[in-house]
């Protein structure tokens, strides 16, 4: 099984976990689109729901695949969020932010009663950091943001660049209009106090820590899809 039989696999079992009327968040990336693919051939048959994209992006491809869109404004409350995630460790704390989302998504997401997580099982970490998390922030006080960030991270005993996203010869832009910086940290012992830490810096518009907002990951392998819930 090739890694997009594992995205697919992943988007089926949370496929089942989507009821006639709900208010679905719907997440980016590339396993969410497979999800949206998927959703796309259900709406087509019948089902009823209304998604909320977290991107541009997965507007795009709903939009072009007939899934029935809201703005979160029209639908400020959701019943089920389902997202991809670049690193889910055993207490279902995510890394997200990889393709550029994570404002929208984290808005998304704490909008919803529930979130899952759709990953194969690459995605699964036993400490989360190796990939480099996206740090959302505001385009002014780029430099002095970046510093409370390095010390924010020496404070933590984190090290590793934080560099600037690029996209080609230029800055890479949110949706929102922000830059990302992305901290290759490697290891991130204390998730729970890097995530409060980055919260009280200005310059910083979110991050891509996700404490305590999935409720479950469907997390799929070659012998097929498994679930986790967080440990204690």
């Amino acid at each position: 099984m090739d890694a997009r039989e594992m995205k697919i696999k992943a988007a089926e079992a949370a496929l089942t976990h989507v009821e006639d009327g709900m208010r679905l968040g719907i997440g980016t990336g590339s396993t969410a689109e497979e999800f949206v693919r998927l959703l796309a051939e259900k709406v087509a048959g019948g089902l009823r729901v209304e998604g909320v994209p977290t991107s541009e992006r997965t507007a795009r491809l709903c939009v072009e695949l007939g899934v029935p869109l809201k703005s979160l404004d029209e639908l400020p409350e959701l019943d089920l969020t389902i997202d991809g995630a670049d690193e889910v460790d055993g207490k279902l704390r995510l890394i997200k932010g990889g393709g550029g989302a994570l404002l929208r998504e984290k808005i998304v997401a704490g909008a919803s009663q529930r979130m899952i997580v759709i990953a194969d099982e690459t995605k699964v970490v036993e400490t989360l950091g190796a990939f480099k998390l996206p740090i959302e922030v505001n385009p002014f006080g780029l430099v002095a943001t970046r510093i409370a960030i390095e010390k924010v991270a020496a404070r933590l005993g984190l090290s590793g660049a934080i560099a600037l996203r690029m996209s080609g010869a230029d800055t890479f832009m949110t949706d929102g209009g922000h830059y990302i910086l992305d901290a290759s940290f490697g290891r991130i012992p204390d998730a729970d106090a890097l995530a409060s830490n980055l919260n009280d810096i200005p310059g910083v518009v979110e991050h891509g820590l996700f404490i305590n907002m999935a409720s479950l990951a469907i997390i799929a392998g070659p012998a097929g899809a498994r679930t986790l819930t967080a440990k204690e």
